[in-house]
């Protein structure tokens, strides 16, 4: 009897251990998925940060790039504007130029008498 009592305690010790195999995979099954499921929300809440910053960015470019079409814009008036000044002064000089020129050309007299 002895021998059948030590056989029934073995049989008893493996069927516990091979009932508590499975609870212990489902645990650690359970255990990775929650792991998993942590992961995927710290990946979501990262992409809509990355969006968030995206779409910013985005409105700031957008922004910058009507401001320098207005910057554009007005660089070219000025460009115009300044070109105009610069033609007016050479008109100016040359006016003036001629003007000393030609009063370099008439005959000094003699000293004026007093």
């Amino acid at each position: 009897m002895r021998i059948h009592l030590s056989v029934l305690i073995m049989a008893l010790a493996a069927t516990h251990a091979h009932a508590q195999a499975p609870d212990e995979a489902l645990q650690r099954g359970q255990i990775k998925a929650g792991a998993a499921y942590s992961e995927v929300q710290k990946a979501e809440f990262l992409t809509k940060q990355a969006e968030q910053e995206y779409r910013q960015a985005d409105t700031s470019r957008k922004a910058a790039q009507k401001r320098a079409e207005e910057l554009k814009v007005q660089a070219e008036a000025a460009q115009k504007k300044f070109d105009a000044a610069k033609a007016r002064e050479a008109a100016a000089r040359k006016i003036y130029d001629d003007a000393v020129e030609a009063v370099n050309k008439i005959p000094q007299s003699a000293a004026p008498k007093k």
